[in-house]
């Protein structure tokens, strides 16, 4: 999330909705009565006093197990459907994401200790790969000045692992490739590549395969800079000028308080605050069609390349197994980056963790995403964040219309023609029009996380979902019943050499990036203990600061 925007979120969902009490949970029934939306309701959006650990588990839960990352930790969990831990691995580093193989080895994506650079949520420096005991098997570190893996990474078929990285571009290079200079930061900005990684030995890595963000611009900004060209007649390349909302610049002492309160990392600047101007949070792989899809939530907009390309095609337009070299063969989610539509036409809102529907599974090769924050059609008035800038008192009304945004999980499918080329319909556009598959609370208003949050599909055609921000999972049904339901207890409160976090978090001390259910029979657990660990985790119960300790720190 933009630094920004993410430190004014944090201030107001702390003072505005974690003190609310929480309802009991209502059991589920066959009907359920839709009700309006009011704007005299409230959510808490970061469940800090919500009863937590097994809300419910049904007879059509699906045996196995679900595998969860613990905020402010370096503790990877497995628990069981009654919500216990039947297995840990922790490690020395604060952990981003991980991936269990089928041999029972787990890799992590790891927050480095020293980087000097960049600062946003998701960044990490480090890839791990432990046995079932802990034991570190590779260890491979990218976290320098200009470069920096995070977010996600994607484990594929001959062993190698993709990882998107930042790498970063002076304030005076992405003016000249055509970014509007009023949204330059000082630091300039740092856009994503994806590198391939073909680990060797106990800590090496050789890159065999990169495709550069940078590559693939177009701009309409300035003709006399780089990579001018009409927007909508390149719906292949990548705006290099979309941006957020203006916000007035911090100060000083604003930066280093957000990093005091945990909101901010601590390589947060005023130089740096709109750097990461993509934030790529989520890669996948498609091994029979060879390609690549990433997240772009600052774009809000999904987007696939072609990876059966070389190092040198991937850099341009030709070439390849689909022809187009590295430019996007396909995207989804906001056609106004590329000159197309209007808003009403924009279908993703900050989205998170696209993948692909395995083989074998319903809706195989069908694309699933959380789309975190659907606008709400009456939002008309000026955002919260924007009315705190204006007021230091956490008393200040927060505006309605904000409070009606909401999340669902789409399951959509791409056009594609007879040889399996994603269709650029007439219209300079592609489809679809909608999802196939949508899951929303039945109120609509009561799924929200606004940030982090997962979904993937699961054998029998039910879906797990992760509610990110206050760290809620639940297993739904294709008619959107739940069937089991569990609110991550834990947080481990772990913090860099220098005392600050790993990654921004403020008030939302539960969250969860996403979690991965398996199925009873995965190989990995084959002659495995399984048994609930004698000693369980101790949870973590949050204990609101003094008021006095909150009013002075919006000051």
């Amino acid at each position: 999330m933009n630094i920004h925007k993410y430190i004014v979120i944090s201030f107001i969902l702390l003072f505005f909705f974690s003190c609310k009490e929480e309802k009991p949970v209502p059991q589920l029934a066959e009907k359920i009565e839709v009700r309006e939306w009011k704007p005299e309701d409230t959510r808490s959006l970061t469940g800090l006093t919500v009863k937590r650990g097994l809300k419910e588990k049904t007879a059509l839960a699906t045996p196995g197990y679900v595998m969860i990352q613990p905020p402010e930790s370096t503790k990877t969990h497995i628990i069981n459907l009654d919500g216990k831990v039947i297995h840990t691995w922790e490690g020395e580093l604060a952990v981003v994401n991980q991936y269990l193989k089928e041999n029972g080895n787990l890799v992590r994506l790891e927050v480095d200790t020293d980087f000097p650079t960049f600062a946003a949520g998701g960044q990490a420096g480090r890839i791990r790969e432990y046995d079932w005991d802990g034991n570190i098997l590779w260890d491979f570190e990218w976290a320098d000045e200009d470069e920096l893996i995070h977010h996600d990474i994607e484990l594929l078929p001959n062993g190698n692992i993709l990882a998107i990285s930042y790498e970063a571009k002076s304030q005076k290079e992405v003016i000249e490739a055509g970014r509007d200079p009023k949204h330059v930061s000082k630091a300039g900005l740092w856009p994503d590549k994806i590198i391939e990684i073909k680990p060797s030995g106990p800590t090496g890595g050789e890159i065999v395969w990169e495709w550069h963000m940078w590559d693939h611009l177009v701009q309409d900004h300035d003709p006399t800079k780089n990579n001018y060209g009409i927007l909508a007649e390149n719906p292949r390349k990548i705006n290099f000028n979309v941006h957020g909302p203006e916000f007035p610049p911090m100060t000083e002492e604003q930066v280093q308080q957000g990093i005091k309160m945990g909101m901010m990392t601590g390589n947060a600047t005023v130089d740096n605050q709109h750097s990461d101007f993509t934030h790529t949070n989520a890669i996948a792989y498609n091994a029979e069609l060879d390609q690549i899809v990433i997240s772009v939530p600052a774009y809000s907009e999904i987007m696939i390349i072609d990876h059966g390309t070389t190092i040198e095609e991937a850099k341009g337009s030709t070439g390849g197994r689909w022809g187009h070299g590295g430019d996007l063969l396909y995207r989804w989610g906001n056609p106004v980056n590329y000159g197309k539509g209007s808003k009403a036409d924009r279908k993703l809102f900050f989205e998170h963790d696209i993948k692909w529907i395995p083989k074998g599974y319903p809706g195989e090769g069908h694309l699933m995403v959380f789309n975190n924050d659907i606008e709400h059609p009456d939002n008309k008035v000026p955002s919260m964040w924007a009315v705190l800038m204006t007021s230091k008192s956490p008393e200040v009304e927060a505006p309605v219309g904000v409070l009606g945004n909401h999340s669902a999980v789409f399951e959509f499918v791409p056009p594609t023609n007879s040889e399996g080329a994603y269709i650029l319909e007439e219209d300079g556009t592609f489809g679809p029009e909608g999802p196939l598959w949508t899951y929303t609370a039945p109120d609509k208003y009561s799924f929200y996380s606004a940030f982090v949050s997962g979904a993937h599909r699961m054998k029998n055609g039910n879906t797990l979902i992760t509610s990110g921000a206050k760290g809620r999972l639940m297993e739904v049904t294709p008619d959107q019943k739940i069937v089991w339901e569990y609110w991550n207890p834990y947080n481990d409160q772990y913090r860099m050499p220098d005392g600050t976090v790993a990654s921004p978090i403020g008030p939302f001390k539960y969250m969860q990036y996403r979690a991965t259910h398996f199925t009873e029979d995965f190989p990995a657990f084959e002659g495995k203990d399984l048994a609930p660990l004698s000693e369980q985790p101790k949870p973590f119960i949050f204990k609101m600061p003094p008021p006095a300790v909150a009013q002075d720190s919006i000051q």
